[in-house]
């Protein structure tokens, strides 16, 4: 059953994970606080983006349980843990290159936006001020544009 959090986004994106299910850990929101924020960052970020690039966005990483997070090598205090962030799939640099433009252009609200080769890395604080901040991953740097 999916639980819809606007048209295209649903809660149950945010805790699918291959990592999770292939180590046996529960990546279950644990609260409503972390669904609020996850609520958050749907309506103020991932929804509005969607809307401009008028195609799905893949997310590959949402909510991550604390298990999770060390497994994957997720830093102490991960945004993905507190229902902040999402990383997007993209087939290559340009795809990343694009959406960071469309944030920008549009004036899509965001706290990080960390562009790696292939995907892009999204946060929304879901309390105080957003950073604006851009970073750009060594993976970004080296790939060929």
């Amino acid at each position: 059953m999916r639980t819809p959090i606007s048209k295209d986004f649903c809660y149950e994106e945010f805790e699918a994970s291959i990592k999770a299910e292939e180590l046996k850990i529960d990546n279950s929101i644990p609260s409503k606080r972390i669904r609020f924020a996850i609520r958050l960052l749907v309506l103020n970020l991932l929804q509005p983006l969607r809307d401009k690039v008028q195609r799905p966005l893949i997310l590959t990483s949402g909510y991550r349980s604390p298990a999770l997070n060390k497994a994957v090598g997720g830093v102490k205090e991960s945004q993905h843990m507190k229902g902040e962030a999402a990383d997007i799939s993209c087939k290559d640099a340009m795809q990343v290159l694009l959406l960071g433009q469309i944030i920008m252009r549009f004036s899509i609200p965001f706290d990080q936006m960390i562009l790696h080769e292939n995907f892009i890395h999204l946060s929304f604080k879901a309390k105080g001020r957003q950073r604006h901040q851009i970073i750009y991953d060594k993976s970004y740097k080296e790939a060929k544009l």
